[in-house]
C-alpha cells in the first residue's frame, strides 16, 4: 500500500516543487505578479499597436537586449512611464504585472545572487 501511495504522491510533490526552483530563477522584482493579469493588460491596451507604430513589423523588436532597458528596474519604470504618458492608470500591481510579463517573454533577466 505504502509503495502505491507513494507512487500517486512523488509525481505531484515533484510537480509542486518545480514552479519554487522557477521562482529562484526571476528577479525578486517580478515574483509573485500577476502573470495572466499582465497578459490581460498588454492586450486590452493594445501595447503592441504602439509599439509596431514606433518600430514596425510585429512591434517586438522594441524588446531589444542591448536596449536601454537592462535591468528589472529600468523595465518597471518604462512600464510605468508609459502608463503616464498614455493616460492608462495602471495600478502599482497592474505595473507590476506588465513588468513581468514582459520579463518573462523578451528581457529574462537573471535573479541577483
Amino acid at each position: 500500500m505504502l509503495n502505491g501511495l507513494a507512487s500517486v504522491l512523488l509525481p505531484v510533490l515533484l510537480a509542486a516543487a518545480m514552479p519554487a526552483q522557477a521562482a529562484e530563477t526571476v528577479p525578486a522584482e517580478f515574483r509573485g505578479a500577476d502573470l495572466a493579469l499582465g497578459e490581460k493588460l498588454i492586450l486590452e491596451h493594445r501595447c503592441s499597436s504602439c509599439h509596431i507604430r514606433q518600430v514596425g513589423g510585429d512591434g517586438s523588436a522594441i524588446y531589444r537586449p542591448q536596449g536601454r532597458i537592462s535591468r528589472p528596474a529600468a523595465l518597471l519604470a518604462m512600464v510605468e512611464m508609459c502608463s503616464t504618458e498614455l493616460k492608462l492608470q495602471l495600478f502599482p500591481e497592474d505595473v507590476h504585472a506588465v513588468a513581468a510579463v514582459l520579463q518573462r517573454d523578451h528581457y529574462r533577466f537573471k535573479a541577483s545572487p
